[in-house]
């Protein structure tokens, strides 16, 4: 979850944002389409017993192009095999819908996927983040999710993302572990900051990936 410089258009929108209940932006009124739903082929090799299925959720304005979440996920997948978790389905689903839910916000994305309620986990590919502190990515699990039950099992990417297959794999290894917690060594996929030389996963990690993410129903 690297955070983004400090910028003063953020904090305003965000206050903003969090000063609003939902009703008032009108959305509980707001229609949300499926318009696209589909399996993605990864076609790259993968083995375990440990199966994971993923809901892919981008919107049909937001910016987001299928190729590059479709390569995030090729790149996700190799890494994750390395704990022999094996992503078998990732289903791709575009979403007409209004603007206000293409914002990573608390209380907006809070309706927007209780009322979405597509299975979990679910990745949102959303435009940007009115949170603050203001994550590239960000993972709500079972841990973190007690004042936002309708995140649960979430994962929220924002345009701009650097190096997104191996951002995409953290935030999935966070959610599997159920741990927001941060790894020192050296090439570590779970190091702080993303980066294209971080993508290993320690046995330790590895097992409490498993075992957890077998315990909160993620993995089959």
């Amino acid at each position: 979850m690297p955070v983004r410089p400090p910028l003063l258009f953020r904090l305003f929108a965000c206050v903003f944002a969090l000063g609003l209940a939902a009703p008032s932006w009108g959305q509980q009124d707001a229609q949300i389409r499926i318009v696209q739903r589909e399996a993605l082929a990864l076609g790259v090799p993968q083995a375990g017993e440990s199966v994971l299925d993923v809901v892919a959720v981008r919107f049909v304005d937001g910016g987001w192009k299928r190729e590059a979440i479709e390569a995030a996920f090729r790149q996700g997948a190799t890494i994750l095999a390395q704990c022999e978790v094996r992503l078998a389905r990732v289903e791709f689903v575009v979403v007409d819908a209004p603007r206000e839910f293409q914002l990573y916000s608390t209380p907006v994305s809070r309706n927007f996927a209780r009322r979405a309620a597509f299975s979990r986990p679910t990745v949102y590919f959303v435009r940007d983040t009115l949170n603050l502190p203001a994550f590239d990515a960000e993972a709500i699990g079972r841990s973190n999710s007690g004042t936002r039950p309708e995140l649960l099992n979430t994962i929220w990417v924002t345009q701009g993302t650097p190096d997104l297959g191996i951002a995409l794999a953290h935030e999935l290894a966070h959610l599997l572990m159920d741990n927001g917690a941060h790894a020192e060594a050296a090439g570590n996929l779970m190091r702080a900051d993303t980066a294209v030389e971080n993508t290993r996963l320690d046995a330790d990690q590895c097992a409490r990936m498993l075992r957890s993410g077998r315990e909160g129903g993620l993995l089959r």
